[in-house]
């Protein structure tokens, strides 16, 4: 999920359908305007987009995401449409999702140069202006695999709880079909 201070918002999802394809799915939209504060709405701090460089295990140059000699972490530019909403589904042919797991991804209000455009800083920073949103790349288990507990009291697991009343005697399974507990 990519979140921030800065006016997008959405979801890119990691897919590594081959050793040389790594498709990567996403979407993000405007977030709607809000005052800016210090603190969110609900009293946490607002996240803020400090990252560190481009992924560059192999200490290469700056370019563009069909480059063979760039950064694993130079991707692509993504075409906003006039409602401020992106869609985007490119494959690379570098990028391995167990190397980036852990690490961070950040919209960036401008449009990346590909390390030509003739700005001193092209070749290291991308010439892309400010970081707009930021997420963390993170794994997610299969569907239905996921056994985390809503509470570990009556070991109910999260797809368990949509077809259990929230309190009383037959919220808990006594039968032998209770899944063992998962911590």
């Amino acid at each position: 999920m990519i979140v921030g201070s800065g006016p997008v918002q959405g979801v890119v999802r990691f897919l590594q359908l081959s050793e040389e394809r790594c498709l990567i799915d996403g979407t993000w939209c405007p977030r709607p305007p809000r005052p800016r504060a210090r603190r969110s709405p609900t009293g946490l701090p607002e996240v803020v987009c400090v990252c560190g460089e481009h992924y560059n295990p192999y200490g290469r140059q700056h370019g563009a995401s069909q480059d063979p000699d760039r950064h694993v972490g130079d991707l692509w530019n993504v075409v906003v449409g006039p409602d401020g909403r992106a869609s985007f589904r490119p494959k690379d042919p570098q990028l391995k999702v167990w190397d980036v797991i852990g690490r961070s991804l950040v919209v960036d209000a401008g449009e990346d140069d590909l390390g030509r455009g003739g700005h001193p800083l092209s070749k290291l920073t991308r010439n892309s202006r400010q970081r707009l949103s930021c997420g963390i790349i993170a794994r997610s288990a299969v569907l239905f695999q996921n056994a985390k507990q809503i509470c570990a009291c009556d070991v109910v697991t999260l797809w368990e709880e949509r077809d259990r009343p929230l309190a009383g005697t037959s919220r808990s399974k006594t039968t032998t079909e209770t899944p063992a507990a998962h911590l």
